[in-house]
């Protein structure tokens, strides 16, 4: 840690639109601060880290004032990675410390899940947007990967990547579902056999590391029927994970009921705004326009998040309660 006044801090600002900051540190969990704002400006900047994952809410902060906001990170692979963006982003000052005292929340899931990189946007998964439901003292480590069911992220190894990192008191949050009833042998599973049982292995691991695994079922996709209700895409795969759940004593947050909920409220032609659907022209990246019914824009996603937010208060997780952002 620098030490340097408060007012030699506000000296000199960054203007990073774009710009990348990179940290070689080893890996392991830490606080990261920063100090953003102008004296001559009114200031906007956006924090992700990684891929694209949102750690803060944009930092608003009016001409002539500054604030210091922390957010938790896992850093893996010896680097530590942030990139700034918004209306009009000013950073003055990155603090790096290492945290002994924050939980780790691993998620393991598929594209409604993990991480969309930049060049997507507005395309993201819901833990993506999680980090910003929680105060500093959770750092949210999303291993989710687009295409993957529960038997193909266990065979090619991302299971026994996040058991090797599990410590006691984290959390393993588990979602699939969207790809376990693909045809394709790497994939396919059986709702009532090798799905639970892919499930039950992931459970496993969480607990022989003295973490707290918890199953999410998988959320609804846009599929209306004439009178505006949702048509169920999951069948026997949600029955078969709230069995599990049951039967292990394994906390469940049913993100298909809530997302259920949510997308009749905004009804068919409103949740276009959630799910990955443009215009021609209306997104940079997506020139042609997009009609996706399954993924989400930034957000349906953090919708989706808070929704996750409220289950984690409804099932009594109560060292992630206590973590939670007032609201959320």
């Amino acid at each position: 840690m620098l030490s340097l006044t408060p007012v030699m801090l506000r000296g000199d600002c960054c203007i990073p639109q774009k710009a990348l900051f990179l940290a070689d540190v080893p890996d392991g969990i830490y606080r990261v601060t920063v100090l953003a704002g102008d004296k001559l400006a009114d200031t906007c900047t956006v924090i992700r880290t990684g891929a694209g994952k949102f750690v803060l809410e944009p930092l608003v902060v009016p001409e002539g004032q500054y604030v210091w906001e922390s957010f938790i990170l896992r850093v893996s692979g010896g680097q530590l990675k942030l990139s700034f963006s918004g209306a009009a982003p000013r950073i003055n000052a990155v603090e790096i410390q290492p945290d002994h005292e924050a939980l780790v929340l691993y998620l393991a899931g598929d594209s409604t899940v993990t991480d969309q990189g930049e060049d997507g946007y507005p395309y993201a998964g819901w833990g993506q947007l999680l980090p910003l439901v929680f105060k500093p003292g959770v750092a949210v480590d999303n291993r989710a990967l687009s295409g993957r069911s529960s038997k193909s992220f266990i065979g090619e190894g991302h299971l026994q990547a996040i058991a090797a990192d599990l410590r006691p008191r984290d959390y393993l949050f588990i979602q699939f579902g969207h790809n376990d009833s693909k045809n394709d042998e790497a994939r396919h599973t059986e709702p009532f056999t090798t799905y639970k049982e892919y499930l039950g292995q992931m459970v496993s691991a969480a607990r022989e590391a003295g973490a707290y695994p918890v199953l999410i079922t998988p959320m609804q996709r846009r599929w209306f029927d004439r009178e505006g209700a949702i048509i169920d895409s999951h069948g026997d795969y949600l029955t078969a994970m709230r069995e599990l759940a049951a039967e292990g004593t394994v906390p469940l947050i049913d993100l298909e009921a809530k997302s259920r909920r949510l997308f009749e409220t905004y009804g068919p032609e409103g949740c276009k705004e959630l799910f990955m659907w443009s215009y021609p022209g209306e997104f940079l990246k997506h020139p042609a326009g997009v009609q996706d019914n399954t993924h989400f824009q930034i957000l349906g996603a953090r919708l989706l998040s808070q929704l996750v937010a409220e289950g984690i208060r409804e099932a009594g997780l109560s060292d992630l309660v206590i973590h939670l952002r007032q609201g959320d």
